[in-house]
């Protein structure tokens, strides 16, 4: 009877079992890669959650190197498979449970030399279930014919089964959190193994058993993960800083694609940016919200709700906006805590519409306070940029609040991050929703030297340029000790909202650092011994008193395909930086620009030696393949596995715009791409090689012209709308970049079969150096660019394919 239950489950075949099998390996290391990004986010800052790509490429990468040294490492059919599977199941919890113990920092690294120690465990540890990962993978492209499942089915297995992984990864983050999405990548592992139990006959029923009660176990694991895999956070994160106040606790915690939020509360919470040193007052009391730990946002306990007065909320710079524009219809877009709603209604708005991303911000302002219940409040839960875009309405004030704390300049932290709230096109659309003499209103940290504050008036500029205005009547701008303050009128300031800006600075004592008309004084209150801000300033709008006009720091505006608000590094500050390196407690000294250089210079160096190494090897045991073989496969695979990332990042960055969150449009990119490129391996045999080859660079050279104009007209469509128009944009291009390696493969493996786990391990190795190296040239040059490159990358694969009739030489 139990042989005959077995049998029944084996009734399908071992061909399409492996494939399943194949699928949820690949699909398992896809949901462990995302949530490793939304991990590393919460846990260290963002340039971390970068490596989360790279550690994925590299595992795959090392698997080849190791199949071609010891191609027994894959022998041994779906025994071997379902041993893989098992450990990449267990290596998955250990990984993430090792690593989440290692005391790493990523700031003390700049002055203990432990911290490149623990570093180096930490990538390890991470990289391991990848490689095992890539192994399984590996294995079964170079045993193809011997498992009876083509290689260009194994492949497109892979690739289907790692774009639902990436979809699953996005569903389940909010009802699992990023812990219980860690488990869930070990259970779909763990179900690949039972899959590959099944495909082989002398498995028995203790091992299928077994198997089956680890998914369960898993699955268990995954609704309810231990304690022990709680996430721990650095030492030097907004919310780590803020449990160390006596007293201090978090009141709920949500996750949801767009990240993590806390709610936290605490009698040490005390933050008004913007707030004039005229208010002889103390700030409400305060609960705080924290997004990946980081950014805590006061949530002010004031009870203007209940008709009490915040007084505070007229001492602020924010206030300036409603003393020009009385009595105002207001929109707030992604007010965290709250603090610019308060502010709004304080100084008499007749109604505020709040535009907040993250559900959990929302319910913590609910829990805190009565805010959100006040009849003159409206709140909406959508990305801000796209709501932009879709409402039909127009506003007296539009508010951009600062959701981020006070950094130095010099950490560059957060260089890496993409906001597309604070692009040229984005203000320029906010200003498109204002009626006649509105006001947009934007604030940022005051920097030494000048940088970001300095930044948000070159972005005014050009968005006022952009709608054919002339800056230097549209922008005034005001700074307190801390903060600087941006008001756009599109229409032009006329004399009396001059004068009233002047008196309201005047009143609480603000500097002004812009204002049309004749000059005025721009150092009376908050006094520097040299002003930057103003000379700046009045360069960046065109005004003529800009004499001294110089920073170290690339303030540019930023736009769409550049959208870097916080990555202010020049290559003139490299000397700086590295005579910091070890005297500061700054470790990236301006750039977190210097982490993609390191991790470049890895790459390459790794790379190399997992591309010669193994032939050097295989040389020794007396097993060469022919030089001409070798240098073809080089230049292919290398072309491929560059390519394809120089065509998939750049479109997950433009993806953030168009679907909102990055973890969604990662997810999304890698849903769309990994799919369709899943369909065209399964239809490789089909379809004409050369003729494919051909069309992957024109394809993508259109998309990169028509994505951008593409994204900006389906803004205002319903999120699920985006979600599917983008992944149809990407579907022709994905199905022809398919059809590139199974080719490439079943040529190869004519040829010298024996280099195909060599050529899997190449393309992995490529795909590291072109991860890194397409963030370096986005954060330099941009998007399109980087796209452009890879369809110059499969170029050079076209002119590589051979021609029908022609062999080339070994």
């Amino acid at each position: 009877m139990e042989r005959r239950g077995l049998d029944a489950l084996r009734g399908a075949g071992a061909g399409p079992l492996l494939a399943a099998g194949v699928g949820c390996a690949s699909g398992a290391a896809l949901v462990f890669e995302v949530v490793l990004t939304s991990v590393f986010a919460v846990t260290q800052f963002h340039h971390f959650a970068f490596l989360a790509v790279s550690l994925a490429l590299l595992g795959f990468g090392a698997s080849g190197a190791f199949l071609t040294a010891w191609p027994r490492l894959g022998a041994g059919g779906p025994r071997r498979w379902f041993v893989l599977s098992v450990i990449q199941a267990v290596s998955v919890v250990i990984a993430y449970a090792v690593a989440n113990a290692i005391p790493f920092d990523s700031f003390a690294i700049a002055w203990e030399r432990v911290q490149v120690l623990y570093l180096a465990l930490f990538l390890v540890a991470l990289c391991v279930p990848f490689l095992v990962t890539g192994l399984l993978i590996g294995s079964l492209l170079a045993n193809s014919g011997a498992a009876g499942v083509p290689a260009n089915a194994v492949y497109a297995a892979s690739l289907i089964g790692s774009g639902a992984g990436a979809a699953l990864a996005v569903v389940s983050i909010g009802p699992l959190g990023g812990e219980g999405v860690v488990v869930l990548s070990a259970m779909i592992a763990m179900f690949g193994a039972l899959l590959f139990s099944l495909a082989d006959e002398a498995s028995g029923r203790t091992v299928v058993l077994g198997a089956a009660g680890l998914v369960v176990l898993l699955a268990a694991g995954a609704l309810s993960p231990p304690a022990a895999l709680d996430l721990r956070l650095s030492e030097y994160k907004d919310l780590s800083a803020a449990l160390r106040y006596p007293g201090a606790e978090i009141v709920a915690t949500s996750w949801s694609a767009s990240g993590r939020v806390d709610h936290l509360r605490s009698d040490g919470i005390r933050s008004v940016p913007g707030l004039s040193f005229t208010f002889d007052g103390a700030p409400p009391r305060q609960d705080g919200i924290a997004v990946d730990g980081d950014d805590l946002a006061p949530i002010p306990i004031t009870g203007v709700d209940a008709g009490v007065d915040a007084e505070f909320a007229r001492h602020v710079l924010g206030a300036a906006a409603y003393r020009l524009r009385p009595a105002a219809d207001v929109l707030v877009l992604e007010p965290r805590g709250g603090l610019d709603v308060v502010v709004a209604l304080s100084n008499g708005a007749r109604s505020v519409r709040v535009v907040e991303p993250r559900r959990g911000a929302v319910d913590a302002v609910r829990r805190a306070s009565g805010l959100y219940d006040d009849e003159r409040v409206d709140v909406v839960v959508d990305e801000p940029r796209a709501h932009i875009e879709r409402t039909e309405e127009s506003y007296d004030v539009i508010d951009l609040a600062l959701t981020s704390t006070y950094r130095p300049v010099a950490s560059g932290a957060y260089s890496l991050a993409e906001d597309y709230s604070l692009t040229v096109e984005a203000v320029a659309a906010s200003l498109d929703r204002l009626r006649p003499g509105g006001v947009f209103t934007a604030m940022r940290w005051l920097q030494t030297p000048p940088s970001e504050e300095t930044r948000l008036i070159a972005l005014a500029a050009e968005a006022v340029r952009e709608r054919g205005g002339e800056p230097a009547a549209a922008i005034i701008a005001f700074r307190s000790y801390a903060n600087l303050v941006v008001l756009i009128s599109p229409d032009g300031f006329t004399a009396t909202d001059v004068a009233v800006a002047r008196e309201f600075a005047a009143e609480l004592r603000f500097d002004v650092v812009l204002a049309p008309g004749s000059g005025g004084p721009t150092n009376s209150y908050n006094r520097l011994p040299v002003d930057e801000y103003h000379p700046l300033a009045a360069s960046l709008v065109g005004q003529a008193d800009a004499a001294g006009a110089v920073t170290e720091f690339d303030v540019t505006a930023p736009t769409d395909d550049h959208p870097y608000f916080a990555h202010h590094f020049t290559w003139s500050q490299t000397g700086d930086v590295l005579g910091d390196l070890g005297h500061t407690w700054q470790p990236f000294g301006g750039a977190g620009y210097f982490v993609l250089v390191v991790l470049l210079v890895f790459a390459l160096v790794a790379g190399a030696a997992l591309i010669v190494l193994p032939l050097a090897w295989r040389s020794r045991r007396g097993l060469d393949s022919p030089r001409g073989v070798r240098l073809w496969t080089v230049g292919y695979f290398a072309a491929l596995g560059i390519g394809f990332l120089f065509v998939e990042i750049p479109l997950a960055q433009r993806y953030v715009l168009l679907v909102g969150q990055p973890t969604t449009a990662l997810a999304t990119v890698l849903a769309a791409i990994l799919l369709a490129t899943g369909v065209g391996s399964l239809l490789s045999p089909r379809f004409p090689w050369q003729r494919c080859a051909g069309a992957v660079p024109v394809l993508a050279i259109v998309l990169s012209l028509v994505l951008g104009p593409l994204t900006t007209m389906a803004l205002g469509w319903p999120l699920g709308a985006r979600v599917v128009v983008g992944g149809l944009l990407v579907a022709p291009l994905g199905i022809v970049m398919g059809v590139m390696f199974p080719r490439g493969v079943a040529h190869l493996a004519d040829r010298a079969s024996d280099l195909v786990p060599w050529a899997w391990g190449i393309n992995g190795v490529a795909s590291v150096i072109s991860a890194v190296s397409a963030a370096l040239i986005a954060l330099s040059s941009g998007f399109r660019l980087v796209m452009l490159l890879g369809a110059g990358c499969y170029v050079v694969a076209a002119i590589l394919v051979p021609r029908p009739g022609v062999t080339r030489s070994g």
